[in-house]
């Protein structure tokens, strides 16, 4: 279905009801939010893992604008600021108070944009593989790490100067070193791939390059669970490391997954959920 926010249209999919019979009463469910990487890839890559989550929570699947299936508005809009905007005006529109926004990598930008242009909005906070302020040189490292010299100089040509010919290179090369489970052939047919809107964001020149929330998450007021993989090179321990260091201390739990490439639900499935599981049904 479609839903009007901020002037655009947003692809969204929802997964079982929100409400459900439990003896004499009826129990609500708490909503968890998913907000997608990229950016210009889609909500697919969620599918069907997190349906695993469907007896504890309402799951909601979204495609930001600019991406997969929504419309794309003025790009002068795409921008971090509007996304997070645009994920607070969504669950205005759907009526979801306080849900569990969970963003990986990309949708981790977005989701801390989010919690901290509206610190009352998310009722718990999920970031998966990202960062607040990305270290470009920590990736280069890391890809040079795992898949030597060839695989630092294409990412370092591509995130230093992003071009349609470059992400080429990066997604032949690159792309494969993300997590050490093969990704399923199938899986990475079924996204649609927007490559405008990341080269619209990636990049030190871009706002990716711009961005540091460090300082702004010092504010937030809900709970928070950071996961991340420690053979991740697109965003390397250390970023996270970062991220941890700049939320409340008393509010962050902090899920380090060894062995384990980008996303960490690709590598460490079953594992994964379980923590996912455990931080909806934690008070």
């Amino acid at each position: 279905m479609f839903v009007s926010v901020n002037g655009v249209r947003l692809f969204v999919d929802v997964e079982n009801a929100g409400l459900v019979p439990e003896g004499d009463a009826m129990r609500e469910k708490p909503t968890l939010l998913l907000l997608h990487g990229g950016p210009g890839f889609d909500h697919s890559g969620f599918k069907p893992l997190f349906s695993r989550l469907s007896d504890v929570a309402q799951v909601v699947y979204v495609d930001q604008r600019g991406n997969g299936r929504s419309e794309d508005g003025d790009r002068s809009a795409w921008t971090l600021a509007q996304w997070g905007d645009d994920v607070k005006g969504l669950c205005d529109a759907l009526g979801l108070v306080r849900p569990i926004v969970l963003g990986m990598s990309w949708g981790g930008f977005v989701a801390q944009s989010d919690a901290t242009r509206h610190p009352d909005h998310p009722g718990k906070l999920v970031l998966v593989s990202t960062a607040a302020k990305v270290d470009f040189p920590a990736v280069f490292a890391m890809f040079g790490r795992l898949g030597g010299p060839e695989a630092a100089r294409i990412a370092e040509s591509y995130w230093t100067d992003p071009t349609a010919e470059r992400r080429e290179a990066f997604i032949r090369v690159c792309r494969p070193l993300y997590r050490r489970t093969p990704a399923d052939p199938a899986e990475l047919r079924r996204v649609r791939i927007r490559h405008d809107t990341a080269l619209h964001f990636n990049g030190p020149a871009n706002e990716q390059g711009r961005m540091d929330f460090r300082s702004a998450l010092a504010g937030l007021r809900c709970p928070v669970l950071v996961m991340a993989g420690d053979r991740d090179p697109v965003m390397p321990m250390s970023v996270s490391e970062a991220l941890v260091a700049a939320l409340p201390p008393d509010r962050v739990r902090f899920e380090r997954f060894a062995e384990c490439g980008h996303g960490v639900f690709g590598d460490a499935p079953e594992r994964a959920v379980a923590v996912l599981r455990e931080f909806i049904g934690t008070a």
